[in-house]
C-alpha cells in the first residue's frame, strides 16, 4: 500500500488549497479513506472520512462547512478541498486507509496558513 499526498503550501488566511492523495497497492474502490492532520506537540486528529463509493462523508466539527472530501475511484485518488483557511489550520495533512485491519499513512503534505 502506498499513499502519496500533494497540494500543500503557503496560503493566506481566507485562502484555499486542494490536497490530493494518490493511492496504490490495494483495490482503492473497496475502501473508505480519511484525511488527518497534525501539528507539533499535538496528537493527530481526524479531519474527514469518505466511504468507498463516495456517497457518505463525515467531518470534524471545526472543519464542517469549510472542507470537502471527495474521491475519484477511476484515478485512485482522494481529495480534500480546504476553504476559508485559518492560521489554526496550519498542520501536516495525512491520507489514511485501513486495509483489513492495518492502518496505512502517507508522508503528509504541509499546509501553512499565514499572512
Amino acid at each position: 500500500v502506498q499513499l502519496v499526498e500533494s497540494g500543500g503550501g503557503l496560503v493566506q488566511p481566507g485562502g484555499s488549497l486542494r490536497l490530493s492523495c494518490a493511492a496504490s497497492g490495494f483495490t482503492f474502490s473497496r475502501f473508505g479513506m480519511s484525511w488527518y492532520r497534525q501539528t507539533p506537540g499535538k496528537e493527530r486528529e481526524l479531519v474527514a472520512t469518505i466511504t468507498s463509493n463516495g456517497r457518505s462523508t463525515n467531518y470534524a466539527d471545526s472543519m464542517e462547512g469549510r472542507f470537502t472530501i471527495s474521491r475519484d475511484n477511476a484515478k485512485n485518488t482522494v481529495y480534500l478541498q480546504t476553504n476559508s483557511l485559518k492560521p489554526e489550520d496550519t498542520a501536516v495533512y495525512y491520507c489514511n486507509v485501513n486495509v483489513w485491519g492495518v492502518n496505512y499513512w502517507g508522508k503528509g503534505t504541509l499546509v501553512t496558513v499565514s499572512s
